[in-house]
């Protein structure tokens, strides 16, 4: 597996769900929006992913964040001139609220139909939408110590993007169910702290032996070494709004560079125990933007808003050199707002839906459904996709 050598440049994927404009329920007609925008717009980049009701927008590979906002701006355009003409509209957030996994369809493509044949009831499971963002990195020998370091902040990120509050409708009680959701994979979650390119090598071939990778394609890591040249971050929830993606992308963009370049210098990155990420993780899944995140080996805790504001702080001088200043101001105008599990949760309850997880109210739009509330949920799909159209 090669690594080829890269500028730090940035690049973007993004997951958005096709949803019926009367039920709000998932629809699987995603193939007719890609022959929609094959007919009107040739050579574009959104592409049909796992399920027959996503699309995924990938972007060029651009110098900085604000070429690839708008890049994904013109994509979305593009995208709301066909899915207007189709008669669907678009979602974006880590998991649709009521949707059930049993009702949905697959893509085509015989990899995916080679997932579910491998991975089954957890497969079929996987009604989930994210962001995955790309930088380039100078080199294979400093890949694995980078992203040992970026896991340090993988609660800050996760929590910035979470908004996947709701499953079957019910209130999970997690502002980021589809983290719990997507780790059922067994080739997902996070990934073994290499020490280096070879050791990462070695595991690879270990993959290619048992022939984990002929059923899988490849390793779906939380955060991986792409064939681009780049490290990819591949956790974040999917968000309602464009803005929203343009501040995540600019602080991961940040980190890895300020990560590469103290390794470039000479330094020996900082790395977190595997248990203090797996238990930041979790934290971040269940409580978003109020989580209590650990910062380093001897255990020292921080609200992670109050982090992210000293790291903030110190990425803005490179956030100006790498021109997306503006985009990582957002991160605090994100904080400032709430996350979007906390809009799609309050959105949700104002329409009648219970005020705890696992409990109904008395009367609830869907009490005849027994537990879940779907017809409540409804309106934090609304919210979603004003949110995304509006964002444009």
């Amino acid at each position: 597996m090669d690594f080829p050598s890269s500028r730090p440049t940035v690049g973007v994927e993004w997951e958005l769900a096709l949803v019926d404009p009367v039920t709000r329920d998932l629809t699987p007609r995603a193939a007719e929006l890609v022959a929609e925008m094959d007919r009107r717009f040739p050579g574009h980049r959104v592409t049909r992913e796992f399920l027959a009701n996503t699309v995924e927008m990938v972007t060029g590979v651009h110098e900085a964040v604000p070429g690839a906002v708008a890049d994904l701006r013109e994509q979305l355009t593009q995208l709301y001139a066909c899915a207007d003409a189709v008669g669907v509209d678009l979602f974006s957030a880590g998991t649709h609220p009521f949707a059930h996994w049993g009702d949905q369809e697959l893509s085509g493509k015989s990899s995916y139909q080679e997932i579910i044949n491998r991975t089954q009831w957890w497969g079929r499971q996987m009604l989930i939408w994210g962001i995955h963002v790309h930088v380039g990195v100078g080199g294979r020998d400093r890949v694995w110590p980078v992203i040992n370091a970026v896991m340090m902040q993988y609660p800050h990120i996760l929590a910035l993007s979470a908004s996947s509050p709701a499953w079957e409708g019910l209130d999970t009680g997690y502002a980021s169910n589809r983290t719990l959701l997507y780790r059922q994979l067994p080739t997902a979650g996070m990934p073994y702290q290499f020490r280096d390119w070879g050791e990462w090598e070695d595991f690879n071939r270990d993959q290619d032996r048992s022939g984990v990778i002929n059923h899988t394609g490849s390793m779906h890591f939380d955060v991986r070494p792409s064939r681009f040249g780049t490290v990819e971050v591949r956790f974040a929830d999917a968000t309602m709004e464009v803005w929203e993606v343009g501040a995540i992308a600019a602080f991961i963009h940040c980190l890895v560079v300020h990560y590469e370049r103290r390794w470039r210098d000479g330094e020996r990155l900082p790395t977190l125990q595997q248990w203090h990420v797996a238990e930041n993780k979790w934290r971040a899944a269940r409580y978003g933007l109020d989580a209590l995140v650990i910062t380093d080996r001897e255990t020292t805790e921080r609200p992670v808003r109050e982090d992210l504001d000293l790291w903030l702080d110190r990425l803005a001088p490179l956030a100006a050199e790498l021109g997306c200043a503006t985009e990582l101001a957002d991160v605090r105008r994100l904080m400032e707002r709430g996350g979007d599990y906390e809009l799609q949760r309050a959105a949700a309850r104002a329409a009648g839906a219970a005020l705890e997880p696992g409990t109904r109210t008395r009367g609830d739009a869907g009490a005849e459904e027994g537990f879940t509330q779907p017809r409540a949920w409804v309106a934090a799909v609304d919210l979603t996709v004003e949110a995304l159209r509006r964002s444009v």
